[in-house]
């Protein structure tokens, strides 16, 4: 009897003590956050350091006038078309070509090269640049854009030519644009 009021006793206290909340894991490592805001402060240095590469280009090119655009490039026409009021819209297919350079003038990729691209906007890949700016340029026109890298191929390059946060000097004609609805 002494036997099973003991046994008893000790189930009960081990019941007791192991019925808390139950706790959550841990995990073995945290993690600080230091990588994301070093690389976070390492691609706002690059950023500067890219527009005031684009800033000089354009101090020294007194023939040209440059236009910024909001998403952080700087274009000029080489061919405006004052007849034309009508801009690309998402869904719009625009026939166009497109040169990409080095900040140093060296072709990367010739228009040749690429040659003649359908391109439904804002529907297909391009790089964040050249997306931006087809929606710039009316049917007919030819500009420049001066890209940093963020808006070219970035941190990854092109795994081809282009290597690794290389800012771009991209020459884009819009050959046609068929609105929409005309498709």
């Amino acid at each position: 009897m002494l036997g099973r009021r003991i046994l008893l006793l000790i189930s009960v206290s081990l019941l007791l003590t192991n019925c808390g909340q139950p706790e959550p894991r841990r995990p073995i490592q945290q993690k600080t956050g230091k990588y994301f805001g070093a690389n976070m402060a390492r691609n706002k240095d690059l950023l500067v350091q890219e527009e005031k590469l684009m800033k000089a280009i354009i101090a020294k090119d007194s023939l040209r006038h440059y236009e910024p655009t909001a998403s952080g490039s700087w274009f000029y026409y080489v061919k405006k078309n004052d007849t034309a009021t009508y801009l690309p819209k998402p869904n719009d297919l625009v026939t166009l070509t497109y040169s990409i350079m080095g900040f140093d003038n060296d072709t990367i990729y010739s228009g040749e090269e690429i040659g003649i691209k359908k391109y439904k906007v804002d529907m297909e890949e391009l790089f964040p640049g050249l997306r931006y700016s087809v929606k710039l340029l009316k049917e007919g026109e030819i500009a420049t854009f001066l890209f940093p890298s963020s808006l070219g191929y970035g941190y990854q390059g092109d795994a081809n030519k282009i290597g690794v946060n290389v800012p771009l000097k991209c020459t884009l004609t819009i050959l046609r644009i068929e609105k929409e609805e005309q498709q």
